[in-house]
């Protein structure tokens, strides 16, 4: 597909980066002419200048584009860039809104403006955490059928009932109702979609298909203690924070909130006068213990700097019990963050491309399904898609054992009228099913991709 992307900082990088990957054919708009050095990297083509200006549209091609991104650090620069291309081109477009008091408002918006889509990195980033905090147990947790199925990633602990078992030992033990469908090997990183013969080890990283219901049984068998989260200290006052609190409080978990703003500390103290707000700097540690970090159950770094929160994670780690989440922004820390007990990484920049390319993907399928959540695992290197079947499907009313798939591919759970089931090579994909596939090919569109 034709695609222009306005803006781009670290969110519009990140997305040009993964659509090129794809092979869309893109350009970049951008007032800063020192980011067209990207064009070189991505080998893309870039325009200078205001890409609220018609004419700079006109020049990146918007007559003949099918989607125009708008990523600019601004909401209105934003929407006044798709209004634009709703009118000078009729393409779909996808506007970045990340001021709360726009979002209250996102309905009327996207009817009046012609909006496709409009994505917000903090608000996504917060609901993410949130999953977290819910099972605190867990590295990642991503949501599927509308909540009905998890995917959950954890380290398997020294000593664990699963260390130096094969994969259909452990899932004989669990009754049969989970899925190992990822595996990633702590000595050297190595990525494996599993068979039942594969085995486990100690400190393995693992991906595993659950209803939330078995997820504390889960966590038991493998030797994960599971516990409930009442606090949460917050370092940094920004709008993924606020986002954040919010929804914390509506479940009724304790919240502090520290942030270097005076001012800023004005502002949360009105919008959310249950948290307890305090003025000072998280990365003086005297206030930290101040506030009960030895004592809180999770602790969020959400500061400005990836550096800081880093740091501040580490120290976390190492004086307290809490489950630690670190957000981390800039585009590329490779293994060094390995390096380091920073507990969960959430990425607002990376959850935004998911949702982006979810989207993109739903506009290039065939009639025969639709891409309903896209979430990319294990640095990148393992996709997991969650697709609503219609009835034009090719795979349709055939026993999966009878299907050729494409190897180092996974068809972990079919939803069904409500009810999830792990399939077997007898059962079938049936019009109206939700089908979960964990994958390393990457560029999946529609159900039928995954045969061979």
């Amino acid at each position: 597909m034709k695609i222009i992307i306005a803006g781009c900082g670290k969110v519009g990088y990140a997305l040009a980066e993964q659509l090129n990957e794809e092979g869309h054919e893109l350009t970049i708009i951008d007032i800063n002419e020192e980011k067209m050095r990207l064009g070189d990297t991505l080998d893309v083509m870039c325009i200078p200048g205001n890409a609220t200006s018609y004419r700079v549209q006109e020049e990146a091609g918007i007559k003949d584009a099918d989607l125009l991104i708008a990523m600019t650090g601004k909401d209105e620069v934003n929407l006044l860039c798709c209004l634009i291309a709703r009118k000078a081109g009729h393409c779909q477009t996808i506007a970045r809104v990340r001021d709360p008091g726009y979002y209250e408002e996102i309905d009327f918006i996207k009817e009046e403006l012609g909006l496709s889509l409009a994505v917000n990195p903090e608000l996504t980033a917060a609901s993410d955490i949130a999953r977290l905090i819910r099972v605190p147990s867990a590295m990642e947790v991503d949501s599927f059928a509308k909540g009905k199925v998890d995917l959950v990633r954890f380290r398997i602990p020294e000593g664990s009932a699963w260390a130096d078992k094969k994969v259909y030992e452990v899932s004989r033990r669990f009754g049969g109702n989970m899925l190992i469908c990822a595996i990633e090997r702590a000595a050297d990183h190595e990525i494996i979609i599993p068979g039942g013969s594969t085995d486990l080890y100690e400190g393995d990283y693992i991906s595993v298909i659950v209803p939330p219901a078995r997820m504390k049984e889960l966590f038991s068998g493998i030797g994960i203690k599971s516990r409930m989260i009442k606090n949460v200290i917050i370092a940094g006052g920004g709008t993924l924070a606020y986002y954040l609190a919010r929804r914390l409080l509506e479940t009724k978990i304790k919240v502090t909130i520290i942030e270097r703003s005076r001012a800023r500390c004005g502002e949360l103290s009105e919008l959310l006068p249950k948290a307890m707000i305090i003025y000072g700097d998280a990365a003086v540690t005297d206030i930290l213990q101040e506030e009960g970090i030895e004592e809180a159950d999770a602790f969020v770094s959400l500061t400005g700097l990836d550096e800081e929160n880093i740091m501040l994670s580490c120290y976390v780690g190492k004086i307290s019990h809490a489950k630690v989440i670190t957000k981390i922004n800039k585009v590329r820390y490779g293994g060094i963050v390995d390096n380091f007990d920073i507990g969960s990484i959430v990425s607002p920049k990376n959850l935004t491309a998911e949702r982006i390319l979810q989207y993109v993907r739903g506009m290039q399928n065939s009639m025969g399904s639709a891409v309903e959540a896209l979430y990319r695992l294990l640095d990148n290197q393992v996709e997991a898609l969650e697709f609503s079947v219609k009835k034009e499907a090719k795979v349709l009313d055939t026993p999966l054992a009878q299907l050729k798939l494409k190897d180092n591919l996974l068809l972990c759970n079919i939803v069904r009228k409500g009810k999830a089931i792990l399939p077997s090579g007898q059962d079938c994909i049936r019009a109206g099913d939700t089908v979960i596939v964990v994958t390393t090919h990457k560029g999946l569109d529609e159900i039928d991709d995954i045969l061979a």
